[in-house]
């Protein structure tokens, strides 16, 4: 988490966000999710764009949008919140 939400170095939080997007596992896209529900605006964009940025590498990439639809059933609701705005950057991805 503190590298999702590093305040001096917006490099290391979208590089973050794009590794762990890029893994694509629950546990990787819930600490995406987790970071989206605490981080402030400046943060939210740097995250999204590491997440774009694995969405649009010319490597296999797993289906963020079905994890977060897992997520989206998760206990915590910080983590439900976080997926369903990650669900939306899916969205932005495949116009």
């Amino acid at each position: 988490m503190g590298l999702l939400l590093d305040i001096e170095d917006t490099a290391v939080t979208r590089q973050t966000a794009e590794a762990l997007a890029r893994v694509g596992t629950v546990a990787a896209l819930r600490l995406i999710a987790l970071a989206v529900a605490e981080a402030d605006d400046n943060q939210v964009d740097w995250l999204q764009t590491g997440v774009h940025d694995a969405l649009a590498g010319t490597d296999s990439v797993p289906d963020v949008a079905a994890v977060c639809g897992q997520l989206a059933r998760d206990p915590e609701e910080a983590v439900r919140r976080g997926a369903a705005e990650i669900t939306a950057w899916t969205d932005d991805t495949r116009r």
